[in-house]
């Protein structure tokens, strides 16, 4: 819920996913989608990291903001298009990083 907050108080409209898989079924229906927030630790059989990868490859133009509170991926591993936060993450630099991502 902080991460859906934190998108709605930068003045986006969240579109919540419990699970990687709803988040691609959310993709597959709407067109008007610039940025994805992930956590690496999300439930199902995608984490964050597959979620993002798979995002880069069926949608390249979309960013991608991938969060953790426990891995913190070699910046090599990250999918281009993409910035990564460790928790407790800076409200304003995530803020001001989707915002970046937001006008590209």
């Amino acid at each position: 819920m902080m991460a859906v907050d934190l998108v709605e108080d930068a003045g986006f409209v969240a579109l919540e996913a419990a699970h990687a898989e709803e988040a691609m079924r959310i993709l597959e229906r709407r067109t008007d989608i610039c940025v994805v927030f992930t956590d690496i630790d999300m439930p199902g059989s995608m984490d964050g990291m597959m979620l993002a990868a798979a995002v880069q490859d069926r949608w390249s133009p979309i960013e991608i903001v991938i969060v953790s509170g426990h891995a913190a991926p070699e910046w090599s591993e990250l999918p281009e298009r993409s910035a990564f936060f460790s928790k407790p993450y800076n409200t304003s630099k995530v803020t001001a990083t989707l915002h970046r991502m937001a006008t590209q």
